[in-house]
């Protein structure tokens, strides 16, 4: 359904039962899946491609050209996916030629004024609350929550399942199924209740627990020992693999201890 009032560019290409609210501007080289609301006073700029069963909220906009000096006007995208909700004043900016664009995944919720900027991936399942903002080339991991006035700098990569405590400020990366606050930022805890409430048993949260004990919660002990230790005093399991991969491969360093 096209509101008289609304604008959409002739080349934009709009699915099935795609409504348009009065007072949105829809730019050409846009693509919108089926069944996807936009609501009044959205502007969606060249180079978005949204999914099914969106829902974009006033004041919002998508794929705007990306706040970095370096961009030359390459063609570069911004892909949402599937079910994800937009609320008021989100800002999400199209790619550079780092990674020609910028992806924010399905099933997620960005609540009001969250701004996601150039380059950076976010997963599925996702919870941005309140003025979170991501600076530019982050990767946000699955199942991944991050609470009010918090903030990324640039390049930080924020493993799955972990949940960052309101008006923390990211310099570090921070690893899978843990729980990150304080300032300066660091480790508060395994995310045990986000873990249950996704299914994980009692026996893996513990597993998961026991791990993170030897990496954070031993005085006196190098990082690459422990790890060391993980490997020795933890069989192989999905979860152990993905922990030391994300740590070794972090070479910016992760959050602090506590």
């Amino acid at each position: 359904m096209e509101q008289p009032l609304a604008f959409i560019d002739p080349k934009a290409k709009l699915g099935k039962n795609v409504v348009v609210k009065p007072f949105s501007y829809i730019y050409d080289d846009v693509e919108i899946g089926d069944g996807t609301i936009i609501e009044p006073n959205v502007t969606i700029m060249p180079g978005a491609r949204i999914g099914k069963n969106c829902h974009i909220f006033p004041g919002s906009v998508i794929s705007a050209v990306p706040q970095d000096l370096k961009f030359a006007g390459e063609h570069t995208t911004t892909e949402i996916g599937d079910n994800t909700v937009i609320r008021e004043c989100v800002t999400i900016h199209r790619g550079t030629v780092d990674k020609m664009k910028t992806v924010v995944g399905s099933n997620c919720l960005l609540m009001g004024y969250v701004h996601i900027a150039h380059d950076c991936i976010v997963g599925n399942n996702c919870i941005f609350a309140n003025y979170a903002a991501l600076s530019g080339h982050c990767i946000v991991g699955n199942h991944v929550i991050i609470e009010g006035k918090t903030g990324a700098q640039q390049f930080m990569v924020i493993g799955d399942h972990s949940f960052i405590g309101g008006g923390t400020f990211i310099r570090k990366n921070v690893p899978p199924f843990v729980k990150a606050a304080e300032e300066p930022i660091q480790y508060v805890g395994v995310n045990s209740v986000g873990l249950s409430r996704r299914g994980f048993s009692e026996e893996k949260i513990r597993e998961i627990q026991e791990i993170y004990r030897l990496i954070f919660l031993q005085k006196g002990v190098l990082m690459k020992d422990a790890l060391e230790m993980v490997r020795q005093q933890i069989p192989q399991s999905e979860e152990r693999d993905l922990i030391l991969n994300f740590i070794e491969n972090s070479p910016n360093g992760i959050i602090k201890r506590p």
